[in-house]
């Protein structure tokens, strides 16, 4: 916590989906939010809705937004992301390291252009490696020291979909980052978990409702889950102590494909 014992996160992909679901859970409970994003005006309609009135309840004021355009991919706008949170905080508690990207869609694996395999990676890899040094770094010198990270993975990072190399090896990739940022971060109480989400409802998965590619070559429509019960997940991961941790969450919907997938 800083010195008004508020707890301060960072949560990339912020100004859409699920980041933007987990940016105004922890907002509305209390916590001070960095929002980051490659679309400000994105990033400031986030922090409007997390100061929205829920039915039934009053608008929150409890917590304090930060809005920084930044491209994850690009070292130089992380570090810029990262010491603006110090200057307004003075410390980070977590990393909600969401950003991503699926890139092009229906492309068999022999088609895919080397450009949007990089781009994937770039986003979804890259961007989670510099994210996650920044807010590293950040936690070990803190006093006190520690803090969170909690890496955004995938069902895919279990079970791939049809035509979705780059995504899924990034995807697997994370869990990598995930088991070596928990080992290298516990000298320092640096906690690090991950949380594997399948068919949250959000504009990236809009079209499984109409129909999605299946592994034996048919198209359907599959079921969707409430974007707000991912966030709650998240939050519940965030504000344990420091000294107990998720180290793997998988939260679906409940009749997706994905055990048995294939």
């Amino acid at each position: 916590m800083n010195a008004m014992g508020t707890k301060i996160a960072v949560v990339t992909g912020a100004g859409s989906g699920i980041g933007r679901a987990v940016a105004v859970e922890l907002l509305r409970t209390g916590w001070s939010v960095a929002l980051a994003g490659r679309r400000a005006e994105r990033l400031e309609e986030t922090a409007a809705l997390a100061r929205t009135a829920r039915p039934g309840q009053p608008a929150s004021e409890d917590g304090t937004s930060l809005c920084v355009r930044t491209d994850v991919s690009r070292p130089d706008e992380v570090a810029a992301l990262f010491a603006a949170v110090r200057d307004r905080f003075g410390r980070l508690d977590l990393l909600f390291n969401n950003a991503g990207i699926f890139g092009p869609g229906g492309v068999p694996f022999e088609e895919l252009p080397y450009e949007a395999w990089r781009h994937v990676v770039g986003t979804n890899l890259d961007g989670a490696f510099l994210c996650a040094q920044e807010a590293y770094r950040q936690m070990k010198e803190q006093d006190p020291q520690g803090g969170r990270i909690i890496n955004n993975g995938s069902i895919s990072a279990h079970t791939p979909r049809p035509q979705s190399a780059a995504y899924t090896a990034t995807k697997h990739a994370l869990t990598g980052l995930t088991k070596s940022l928990s080992l290298d971060g516990r000298p320092y109480r640096i906690a690090c978990g991950q949380i594997d989400i399948g068919n949250a409802a959000t504009d990236l998965t809009e079209r499984m409702q109409t129909g999605a590619l299946q592994a034996n070559g048919e198209v359907v429509a599959e079921p969707v889950m409430d974007v707000a019960d991912v966030a709650r997940t998240v939050r519940h991961m965030a504000e344990l102590p420091l000294e107990a941790n998720v180290q793997f969450a998988t939260v679906l919907a409940t009749a997706m494909p994905y055990v048995g997938r294939g």
